[in-house]
């Protein structure tokens, strides 16, 4: 298997960690802060789920972590893996340089926010 193509498998791997992070914990609080608690329940009540996953935060956002850092150490190598002489080959190299790229920063972008609202918020919010 190509490795650029293996590094979008793992980017999309990541940001689906990191999407988890969001539905765990980002979603109830919001829904909650924004007055939406029926919908909250609507929801719970759809999705049970939803509440194994925020009873479980910590190993969630260590699992996401983990991705992370190895989705970061197989883009960092990857990046100086020669793209194929073909032009067609190395515009599609290139290309899915970029999306793995792409995908990687969007989840890094979801598990921070995951984490803000997670874990800094409330400890802001307790200390005052």
């Amino acid at each position: 298997m190509d490795p650029h193509e293996r590094n979008v498998g793992v980017a999309l791997g990541t940001l689906l960690a990191s999407s988890a992070t969001l539905v765990c914990c980002v979603l109830p609080a919001v829904l909650v802060s924004l007055g939406a608690g029926a919908t909250m329940v609507s929801l719970l009540s759809a999705v049970p789920q939803l509440v194994w996953l925020s009873e479980r935060k910590s190993v969630v956002f260590s699992i996401a972590a983990v991705l992370l850092i190895g989705g970061a150490m197989l883009l960092w190598r990857a990046r100086s893996q020669p793209c194929p002489a073909n032009a067609a080959a190395a515009r599609a190299c290139r290309r899915l340089r970029r999306i793995s790229g792409g995908l990687y920063a969007a989840a890094v972008i979801l598990f921070l926010i995951g984490a803000t609202f997670t874990y800094i918020l409330p400890a802001l919010l307790t200390d005052t």
